[in-house]
């Protein structure tokens, strides 16, 4: 790796799977002391273990990043084992598939509170970390792309995302004048444990009407996401590393951005390049 981001202080909140380790672990392999999170002790220390055992720096946190505490306990562990904050992730995502008319009200909230007051909180603490600390820093949000189109069966996930969106943007115009950047990545269809959390819906729907469903269909299959991305295929876990390093190394002049990295997905018009 290049270190791209040596001597820098990295907090990565649900870091325990999917895009959320890569990118702790990216980071770390960068030259970054990196904190660990998830609302689970062991899984937060397994990623932490993973990065040690590479010999790089890491420390675990468990936190549930949708208590201000939570966050706030983050962000003082990073400054207290490191000496300050550079950088803070806010990747801590869960979602709930269900009409909309058939949401349950405690599904709406859990993933409300989790995707976008956890966000808030995130930055909130590192953004007070960074002003007072002097030097400016880098705020990531990850979002999504259906924080910028409706989804069927989503209609938490797609608010809280469209929220991050927004949130960001308020975040940057505030906090510039400490030079403190604040930007979402806002990926696409990623191979990740979401994804096939998703994909066990659409399994669920083909057992129970031994057909392709009629719509709305809440799952996909690959063809599906193949089909609708000019890129024709789902992207990795590496290419929203790369994107991350980008936005977290600073030298940039980019803040209140989101950057969708969905293959073309959003900028495809036509709809579907198959059947």
């Amino acid at each position: 790796m290049s270190g791209e981001l040596d001597g820098k202080t990295a907090v990565v909140t649900g870091s325990s799977s999917g895009i959320g380790k890569h990118l702790a672990e990216r980071f770390a392999a960068e030259g970054a002391n990196v904190v660990t999170n998830s609302r689970s002790k062991e899984r937060a220390e397994a990623t932490a273990e993973t990065i040690r055992e590479d010999g790089n720096t890491a420390v675990a946190v468990e936190a549930d990043v949708s208590e201000k505490a939570g966050a706030e306990r983050l962000v003082e562990r990073a400054v207290a084992e490191f000496g300050s904050l550079d950088v803070m992730v806010n990747n801590a995502g869960i979602s709930h598939i269900s009409s909309a008319l058939e949401m349950p009200e405690d599904e709406w909230r859990r993933v409300i509170d989790v995707n976008l007051t956890g966000v808030f909180f995130g930055a909130q603490a590192a953004g007070n970390a960074m002003v007072e600390q002097g030097g400016g820093g880098q705020i990531i949000n990850v979002s999504s792309i259906f924080g910028s189109i409706g989804v069927q069966g989503r209609a938490p996930y797609n608010a809280s995302k469209g929220g991050v969106n927004n949130l960001t943007r308020c975040l940057a115009v505030e906090l510039a004048e400490h030079d403190v950047h604040v930007n979402a990545l806002a990926p696409g269809f990623i191979k990740t444990a979401l994804d096939e959390q998703t994909r066990e819906e659409k399994e669920e729907e083909d057992e129970d009407a031994g057909e392709r469903e009629p719509w709305p269909r809440y799952g996909y299959e690959d063809e599906d996401i193949e089909n609708r991305t000019p890129l024709g295929r789902f992207g990795s876990v590496d290419e929203m590393g790369n994107c991350a390093v980008f936005l977290a190394g600073g030298g940039h002049y980019v803040t209140g951005e989101v950057l969708h990295a969905d293959g073309g997905w959003l900028a495809f018009g036509w709809g579907s390049k198959g059947e």
